[in-house]
C-alpha cells in the first residue's frame, strides 16, 4: 500500500512524502527508523473497487524471489553498496508487497542490521534456508555467489514442484469426474430407473436393490451427508495444524499408491538439494541437517532428519544415521557414504538422481 505522510526530521524541519508498506503500522515503524517523527499518515489515494490491492493477486511468488536474488547478485558483482542495492530494488520491483518488504529490509540495514537478520523478519517470503545461506555469504564474503546459488536452487525447486503438480493433474481430474458422474447417477438417473422397475412389478436382483438403496440414501439424506463431509474436511484441516496430526496426514500422503511415490521423490530431492547447497556454501553439517528439516515440507521426513541430527551430534556418521530409516533409499545412503569418505559430500549429493 502507498501512504502519504507529514513528519519532522532530526533537525526540526517538516517533511512530506510517500512510502510503500504492507500496513500503516509498518509504514510508521519504517519512518521512525529514518529518524522521522510522524505527525500525519494516511493512504496516498482513496481506493476504488478497481484499485484495491487484493493480497492473493499481489502475493510474492517463487519467481519473484528468483528474479530478486539474481538482481541482488548482479548488483553485488557491480560493487554497489548493500543499502543502495535494496533502495534501488525497492523502487524498481513491480510486486507491491515485495517492494514494501525490500523497503523495510533497506530500513533495517540502514539501522545497522545485517542482511540475513533483516530478511529473517519476513519468514513468509524468505525461508530459514534462504536466511542461513545469506548468513553464510556474509561470513564468507561471497554474497554475490550465494544469491546466484539461491536463484538456481529456487528455480530447480520450482521446476520439480511443477512437474509433481502436473503429474497429479490427470489422476485428480479423473477422480473428480468419476465422483461427479456417480453423484449425478445416484441422485437423478437411478431414481427414475428404480421407479420404472417398481412399477413393472418384476423381481429386482439383490445388487440392483443395493444400488437403489444407496441412491435413496443420497436423495433423502444428501444434504446431511454433505454437511458431515464438510465437517470431516474441517476436522482434517484442524488436525493438520497439530504436530501429531501433520505426522499422521503426511504419512498417509506418502502411503497412497502412485501419489506417494511422487511426493517421496519430491521430498528426497528437496533434502539432497538443500543439504548439498548449504554444504557447498560453507554451512556446518549439523546446521545444514537442522535447516533442511525445517524446509522439507513433510512431517515424517522432518522427524527423520531430527533423529539423524541427534545421531550425528552423538558421534554417528551421516550415512549410518540415514541408514537407520526405511524412508531413506539405499542409493542416498551409499552416495552419502562415498561423499563422507572422499570429503566431497556436498558435490556428490548434488548429483543424486531425484
Amino acid at each position: 500500500m502507498l501512504f502519504k505522510y507529514h513528519a519532522i526530521d532530526a533537525d526540526g524541519h517538516e517533511r512530506d512524502g510517500t512510502i510503500e508498506a504492507p500496513s500503516q503500522e509498518v509504514a510508521v515503524s519504517a519512518l521512525q527508523r529514518r529518524n522521522l517523527i510522524v505527525s500525519v499518515i494516511d493512504f496516498a489515494e482513496k481506493k476504488s473497487l478497481l484499485k484495491l490491492d487484493i493480497p492473493f493477486f499481489s502475493r510474492v511468488s517463487n519467481k519473484d524471489v528468483v528474479i530478486l536474488s539474481r538482481q541482488i547478485a548482479t548488483l553485488f558483482e557491480a560493487q554497489v553498496s548493500t543499502l543502495r542495492i535494496f533502495r534501488l530494488l525497492a523502487g524498481e520491483i513491480e510486486n507491491k508487497q515485495l517492494a514494501a518488504i525490500i523497503s523495510s529490509v533497506g530500513d533495517d540495514i540502514q539501522g545497522g542490521s545485517p542482511i540475513s537478520k533483516a530478511l529473517a523478519r519476513h519468514p513468509k517470503v524468505f525461508s530459514d534456508f534462504y536466511v542461513h545461506m545469506v548468513r553464510a555469504g556474509e561470513e564468507s564474503g561471497k554474497l554475490s555467489e550465494i544469491f546466484n546459488y539461491l536463484a538456481d536452487y529456487l528455480d530447480r525447486s520450482y521446476d520439480i514442484m511443477s512437474k509433481t503438480e502436473n503429474a497429479l493433474i490427470y489422476p485428480i481430474f479423473v477422480i473428480t469426474v468419476f465422483f461427479a458422474v456417480m453423484a449425478l447417477m445416484l441422485t437423478m438417473v437411478i431414481p427414475k430407473i428404480s421407479a420404472i422397475l417398481v412399477d413393472s412389478g418384476q423381481a429386482i436382483p439383490i445388487y440392483t436393490k443395493i444400488v437403489i438403496g444407496v441412491s435413496n440414501f443420497f436423495v433423502n439424506y444428501g444434504v446431511f451427508a454433505l454437511i458431515v463431509l464438510i465437517a470431516l474436511g474441517f476436522y482434517v484441516w484442524k488436525l493438520g495444524k497439530t504436530k501429531h496430526g501433520r505426522l499422521v496426514l503426511d504419512g498417509l500422503k506418502l502411503s497412497v499408491p502412485y501419489v506417494g511415490d511422487l511426493y517421496r521423490k519430491l521430498y528426497l530431492s528437496r533434502i539432497a538439494d538443500n543439504f548439498s547447497t548449504m554444504l557447498l556454501s560453507g554451512v556446518s553439517v549439523i546446521a545444514a541437517i537442522d535447516i533442511t528439516a525445517t524446509v522439507v515440507g513433510n512431517a515424517e521426513y522432518e522427524a527423520i532428519l531430527a533423529e539423524v541430527s541427534a545421531d550425528v551430534k552423538g558421534g554417528s556418521s551421516i550415512s549410518d544415521a540415514l541408514a537407520r530409516h526405511p524412508g531413506i533409499p539405499g542409493i542416498m545412503v551409499a552416495m552419502t557414504k562415498v561423499g563422507e569418505e572422499s570429503g566431497e559430500l556436498g558435490k556428490i549429493l548434488s548429483t543424486l538422481p531425484y
